[in-house]
């Protein structure tokens, strides 16, 4: 990836809120013109992140690649020689994120064009939450990486509160509330990190290399990773998570779980990983206790619900707990699978909300045991719901299978005991989708549902893409393995 790619990671952040900034001008009962916008504008969006993702140089002895700098302020410091730019540049793990982002924002956009209410405004509204969420993933300058990780947040609250559905002035408020705490820990961790330094600028890259006292790492390497990891569903921090799922829209949702969750473990490899490497090894013991135990309680909780969006959502919640026993392990492989379980675990939870949501406005209803009969009345629905079933459930040949056997030998290599327990986990999340599928899929067709109709040809398309990612991370992992093993790899102080 060369230096002039630079301007495209740019351009990840400046399509979509350019695209938000033209809605603003166009008129709300122009329906036409705001799905052609948005259309051509999610189209741009992930043909970036693909070009992006595969022109990144895995060989390469550099550690970022596309890195390009424009001085924004310079007198922050005693030094004050670089300051406050907007400098992009990306590795492997920040790669794969950009792909994932780019794939969900164009599945949720397609399936979004069948809202009524206030279309424009909430296509401003997501869009701008995909700037932040694309801004945080290839930003070089710490300052704009905590202005864009709140960009990603902020929106969340409005668009659940309007759009949303089930307690939605609730789950938005607990959201925003559990978020924003969070964020007040990070901002500290930053400015320590910052006056720590003593380099006077705020440029991730230099950050990296200063001299950090063992003391100092240790004290707030823990104040980033539980503020990062709030927003990851870090244990036990996670309550917001599955109240908020159930209360968004359907893209909502699929950025929800698919992108924001992994903000959350992406800030902690960043700011903890790669900023303060010995407080990380310090405290990963931690990180993977609270990870197994998120694993566990979010398998054992979606085993009791009956909704259909809550199983999915502490469904999230126990995935998410296998990214942060990946990242406790410390070892290469166990890291490896953790940011492979983010992508996984992305494209495979939007595809279950695209697939509630397309149920849900149509029956209004996602209590399991009201379903019956599915497969006969929508085959392709159906179909879509099992591939993302049994990729969560990790079965070869999908993408679930592929994060979770780095994870598990990781763990085995770390902690033995911890392995076991993740299998387990496994186990249990193979009860309850399997459970579910015999209870909505199969047998006699409930009357009340006899005049379900098939998804519509952009919900389709939304989940043929997903779909497609599953199967096509599950098939040939080695463009995600080859990418993020050669960032990974230089971690200070990862075992190999």
């Amino acid at each position: 990836m060369t230096e002039n790619d630079g301007l495209l990671l740019l351009a990840l952040l400046l399509l979509p809120l350019g695209s938000a900034l033209l809605l603003m001008l166009v008129p709300s009962r122009e329906r036409s013109a705001i799905i052609a916008l948005t259309a051509a504008s999610s189209l741009a969006m992930f043909a970036v992140s693909v070009y992006v993702f595969l022109s990144y140089d895995y060989g390469s002895s550099e550690q970022f690649q596309g890195v390009r700098a424009w001085t924004w302020m310079e007198n922050v410091g005693i030094l004050g020689e670089k300051g406050i730019q907007l400098k992009v540049g990306i590795d492997g793990i920040a790669a794969a994120m950009v792909l994932l982002t780019g794939i969900i924002t164009m599945a949720g956009t397609w399936v979004s064009w069948k809202i009524t209410h206030r279309t424009k405004d909430f296509f401003i509204l997501l869009y701008i939450l995909a700037a932040g969420v694309f801004g945080t993933f290839v930003m070089l300058d710490l300052f704009f990486w905590f202005l864009l990780y709140e960009t990603a947040v902020l929106p969340m609250y409005l668009l659940i509160a309007v759009w949303g559905s089930t307690r939605k002035e609730y789950g938005a408020m607990k959201l925003m509330m559990m978020l924003v705490a969070a964020s007040i820990l990070i901002f500290a961790g930053i400015f320590a990190i910052y006056t720590e330094a003593g380099l006077g600028t705020f440029d991730l890259e230099a950050l990296f290399s200063a001299d950090y006292p063992v003391s100092f790492q240790k004290l707030f390497f823990p104040v980033i990773a539980i503020g990062c990891g709030t927003l990851g569903g870090l244990f036990p921090l996670h309550s917001w998570s599955p109240d908020g799922h159930a209360a968004a829209p359907t893209a909502v949702s699929m950025l929800h779980a698919g992108v924001l969750m992994k903000l959350g473990a992406f800030g902690i490899i960043r700011l903890g990983f790669q900023v303060l490497p010995e407080g990380a090894e310090f405290w990963a013991p931690g990180l993977l206790t609270l990870g197994i135990v998120a694993a566990l309680y979010g398998a054992v909780s979606a085993l009791r619900q009956t909704d259909l969006k809550l199983m999915t959502g502490f469904s999230s919640v126990s995935h998410m707990g296998y990214v942060f026993v990946g990242l406790g392990t410390f070892n290469a492989i166990g890291i490896t699978g953790s940011v492979l379980q983010m992508f996984a675990h992305g494209v495979m939870t939007a595809l279950f909300f695209l697939l509630i949501g397309a149920m849900y406005d149509q029956s209004h209803d996602r209590e399991i045991p009201h379903f019956s009969g599915m497969a006969k009345q929508m085959p392709v629905w159906a179909a879509f719901f099992v591939i993302a079933g049994l990729a969560s459930l990790g079965l070869p040949g999908l993408s679930g299978f592929v994060a979770e056997l780095h994870i598990f030998i990781g763990a085995f290599r770390a902690y033995p005991l911890v392995g076991g327990l993740a299998v387990l986990t496994a186990a249990i999340t193979a009860t309850y989708l399997l459970r579910m599928f015999a209870q909505s899929f199969f047998g006699e067709m409930h009357p009340a549902w006899s005049g379900m109709r098939e998804m519509t040809w952009p919900e389709r398309a939304g989940s043929a893409v997903l779909a497609g990612s599953i199967l096509w991370l599950g098939l040939w992992p080695s463009p995600w393995i080859d990418r993020i093993a050669a960032t990974v790899e230089g971690l200070q102080g990862v075992a190999l």
